[in-house]
């Protein structure tokens, strides 16, 4: 359970560092002013988008449009490992993507504890890019400078984030595109989405 201080941080726009099954993200909901302080706190240039942790593809159709065939995919592997660039509903914030959105479905329970209790949130890595990731949230937090209201404890596998998969919904089908090789590899994805089983 969630402490009403890390509550209260987040619903007045704070930024809290937290681990996943991969590495250590850094959570704020998807509002203007909590993406203020996200970008602000990463020195995160703005067009540079952050994706969205979901607890499932199912939640994430709120935001996102999801091929049938994509829900197979996820199914298909460990949860937490792939993120997908999707259709938007409707724009967002052009932080979170705009008219196209990231999204991972989280695996890590204190990860899924977050979304249980706010719905979507940023599911940035709380690492800066090119730099030896921290191995807990609260090395990350740490590193950042969070206050402990805005830490939630937990070690990291570490190694490879999350495969990024680019997804477009064409006349003849769906197309798949690896942006990143991440912990579930090129080779995997293409070997299914060819023959799904």
């Amino acid at each position: 359970m969630l402490s009403k201080e890390t509550i209260d941080h987040m619903n007045n726009g704070g930024v809290v560092a937290y681990p996943t099954s991969t590495l250590p993200g850094l959570a704020c909901l998807p509002q203007t002013d909590a993406l203020d302080r996200l970008f602000e706190l990463k020195q995160r240039p703005a067009d540079k988008p952050v994706s969205l942790g979901v607890l499932s593809l199912k939640q994430a159709e709120t935001l996102v449009r999801v091929p049938e065939k994509v829900r197979l995919l996820e199914a298909a592997f460990p949860k937490g490992g792939f993120t997908f660039i999707l259709d938007a509903v409707e724009t967002l914030d052009p932080r979170l993507g705009g008219d196209r959105v990231a999204v991972r479905c989280l695996a890590h329970p204190v990860a899924r504890l977050l979304v249980e209790t706010f719905g979507p949130i940023t599911a940035t890595s709380a690492n800066e890019s090119g730099e030896t990731p921290a191995d807990s949230a609260e090395a990350a937090g740490a590193g950042l400078g969070l206050p402990d209201r805005a830490v939630l404890p937990g070690t990291c596998p570490g190694g490879l984030g999350s495969t990024i998969l680019n997804v477009v919904q064409e006349e003849h089908g769906v197309e798949v595109t690896v942006m990143r090789e991440g912990i579930i590899p090129t080779r995997s994805v293409v070997q299914w989405w060819k023959n799904p089983t």
